[in-house]
């Protein structure tokens, strides 16, 4: 039996959080996904212990702090470093690419156009992080 997952879904288009809902039901996963449309919202969600994520999905661009300012916050943060970050975003700028694993993402998912691929990617991704043995609070 698979693990499930508390995901946090940093987010603030509601067609990518609707998309990431239809993907999962898709797909029969039983995750918990805890959703934010900013950063500010997700550091309020981080202070719940009871809501904690195993992993968090965070889109780059982002109104008012961005995917990698709350990336920087949340690694410099010794109670918090240790979730499993993944990059998931629609920016192929290898900029933004190296300064997300310079910080200490976990990885990087491009979305793509076509929704098939979309679903493989999340499918992949979070098959993955079911397997590992992840920090739990």
């Amino acid at each position: 039996m698979k693990k499930k997952l508390n995901i946090l879904l940093i987010e603030d288009n509601i067609i990518e959080v609707m998309k990431m809902d239809r993907t999962l039901s898709l797909l029969k996963l039983k995750h918990n996904i805890i959703k934010a449309k900013t950063a500010d919202e997700a550091f309020e969600i981080l202070k719940q212990k009871e809501r904690f994520p195993d992993i968090i999905l965070l889109d780059l661009n982002m109104p008012k702090i961005s995917g990698i300012e709350f990336l920087s916050t949340l690694k410099s943060n010794d109670n918090l470093k240790h979730i499993p970050t993944i990059i998931l975003t629609t920016s192929d700028n290898e900029n933004d690419l190296n300064k997300c694993y310079k910080i200490g993402i976990s990885g990087y998912i491009l979305k793509p156009l076509k929704y098939e691929d979309y679903v493989k990617k999340i499918e992949i991704a979070l098959s993955y992080w079911c397997i590992n043995e992840l920090k739990r609070y």
